[in-house]
């Protein structure tokens, strides 16, 4: 029973309180760029889903059973993103088939996602701490699940002030900075909560 509290814990904690995007903003490029439409963010949103829960999953096996028995745990990095890169190829793949649409408006931010500092930090935490491997699936599972979260509400408050009438020099990135700061001291409210 403790090790399921641990494993809920790990991943309310990575989704809401140490967000990666609001508290590190690893993934600021995407974050920014695909909220503009609420459809893009959330393919989007499920893409880095998809890749950081994957990535962890494989990569945690390779670095323990692998790379740290064989005395080259100075590679991790260069693994990890192999490993990612061949995700974001199949994620990009099966959307291309299944929603073209999709595929067209996320653009340059879908093979982006390999060089995703969060998606590359989680697993890379993951071997930093020497998480075991419920944890390490606990770690991802929040991230990037805070991830999507994030860059949903950000994309339906960015379409709120799109529609409405702003001042000029607020118009565009200017109020969707001011938005994700204020975002992050919200979520900053929650620390010390767990």
């Amino acid at each position: 029973m403790d090790v399921f509290i641990a494993f809920v814990l790990a991943i309310v904690s990575g989704m809401l309180i140490d967000n990666v995007v609001l508290s590190r903003f690893y993934g600021i490029c995407p974050f920014l760029g695909v909220s503009k439409k609420l459809n893009s963010a959330v393919g989007m949103g499920l893409a880095v889903v998809f890749v950081i829960v994957l990535s962890a999953v494989i990569c945690w096996p390779i670095y323990t059973y692998i790379l740290v028995p064989a005395g080259v745990p100075f590679l991790d990095t260069i693994t990890y993103i192999l490993v990612i890169a061949c995700l974001v190829q199949l994620v990009g793949l099966f959307i291309k088939k299944y929603s073209p649409s999709l595929y067209k408006s996320l653009g340059v931010y879908l093979p982006l996602i390999t060089t995703n500092c969060a998606v590359l930090g989680v697993v890379q935490s993951n071997s930093d701490q020497q998480l075991d491997f419920l944890m390490s699936l606990a770690n991802a599972i929040g991230t990037s699940v805070g991830f999507m979260l994030i860059i949903i509400v950000f994309s339906a408050i960015r379409l709120r002030f799109e529609s409405n009438n702003s001042p000029k020099a607020f118009k565009g990135l200017p109020v969707a900075l001011m938005t994700a700061a204020l975002m992050a001291i919200a979520f900053m409210g929650l620390k010390g909560m767990i």
